[in-house]
């Protein structure tokens, strides 16, 4: 028997955000993309052995439905990089935010961590209440 895809998984739909870089003006923003989660649904009745093997390798998937967004500065519509259309799930699990990721770097590097800044206090001139026009 001939396994039909929508019969095998369970679609549920979901915006995510992600970053881009317009390649009109060079801004980066964050754009809501839509995305359609696709997780294994139960095998159907009828189906054979074969269609079992084909069923147990199958794994959860986002399905990237936005191929385009509008930018945020300069109106302009601009194609998403398609490197990341299509997206398991088990690579989503425990991707490390972007802090730790700098981090870790830093530390496998062996540079030290970077000190707070300590900007120079400002002379009164900058700091006094303005005294208005004479």
């Amino acid at each position: 028997m001939a396994l039909d895809e929508r019969t095998l998984f369970a679609e549920k739909p979901e915006t995510r955000v992600g970053r881009y870089q317009c390649p009109k003006c060079r801004r980066t923003a964050e754009y809501r993309i839509r995305w359609v989660r696709r997780s294994k649904n139960r095998l159907p009745a009828g189906a054979d052995e074969a269609d079992r093997k084909k069923f147990e390798k199958l794994r959860n998937y986002l399905l990237r439905l936005d191929d385009e967004v509008t930018c945020t500065s300069c109106g302009k519509k601009f194609e998403i990089p398609s490197q990341h259309s299509l997206m398991f799930e088990d690579q989503l699990a425990g991707l490390p935010n972007e802090e730790d990721l700098e981090r870790e770097i830093a530390i496998a590097s062996g540079e030290p961590e970077p000190a707070p800044d300590n900007k120079p206090t400002l002379p009164s001139r900058f700091t006094r209440k303005p005294s208005g026009w004479k």
